[in-house]
């Protein structure tokens, strides 16, 4: 008799033990009874009956997931591989629960998916300068299609993009071209200013005959004060006339 009581004792501590389950703050319960679902629990302490009733823990914390790396081909035909990270929760742990079975792997296989379809219709330049706007547009895609299963996609962001040693040097080309042409452009502009600034001189100079005749004699005296030597110049008509024009009126 003693041994059935206490038998009996240990089955329903057991029982009560088994009932008793705690959910952390960040965890709920999708509770079935007796396989239907009834509703969500937690946190804290809960009462689960064994055998009539199961849960299914869920985390709400954001995950963090490694998209590894895939095989891009743009939309100029360049081969590539690109890998990403995505940052999403559950919003609603029933719908996570009901609506697909292991909304993890779920989730990262269409980030795979959704990574080649929207990086494949842009052009490598776009992969390596344009990050921000794939990085919205892919965000956008997989938060409208993980909707259903009640989870959120935060934040994607595009880790690398690796290409091949052949395409590496060949863009390495492309920029020294760039910026050859570059400063070609740049001397070209200056020479233009330039002559746009001794047109605007000699139009200036034209106007004033005085002041062309400053500008000879100055001239002569930068060159005289350069060289310990004797330097022979024609000495110019327009220097000389108004002078001979005053000697014929006196």
């Amino acid at each position: 008799m003693f041994s059935f009581v206490s038998v009996l004792i240990f089955i329903v501590v057991a029982f009560l033990f088994s009932a008793i389950k705690v959910l952390n703050e960040y965890e709920r319960g999708v509770t079935f009874t007796l396989g239907r679902y009834t509703g969500i629990k937690g946190p804290g302490l809960i009462i689960v009956i064994p055998i009539v009733q199961s849960i299914a823990r869920v985390d709400l914390r954001t995950v963090v997931m490694d998209v590894p790396p895939q095989d891009v081909i743009s939309r100029d035909n360049v081969s590539v591989k690109v890998n990403a990270v995505i940052y999403f929760r559950v919003m609603e742990p029933d719908k996570a629960i009901l609506q697909v079975a292991h909304f993890y792997e779920a989730t990262s296989q269409l980030a795979q998916t959704t990574l080649r379809s929207v990086l494949g219709q842009h052009e490598l330049d776009d992969l390596l300068t344009a990050r921000e706007q794939l990085n919205r547009d892919i965000q956008a895609i997989l938060d409208k299609q993980t909707d259903p299963w009640g989870i959120k996609v935060s934040h994607v962001e595009i880790k690398h993009v690796d290409l091949d040693e052949s395409m590496i040097r060949a863009m390495a080309r492309q920029a020294e071209a760039e910026r050859t042409r570059r400063a070609k452009v740049i001397h070209a502009e200056g020479e233009m200013q330039a002559a746009e600034k001794l047109r605007e001189a000699a139009n200036m100079l034209a106007k004033e005959p005085q002041a062309l005749q400053l500008r000879y004699l100055q001239t002569l005296i930068d060159v005289a004060g350069e060289k310990n030597s004797t330097i022979v110049f024609p000495l110019p008509m327009d220097l000389i006339t108004p002078f001979l024009k005053k000697l014929t009126k006196e």
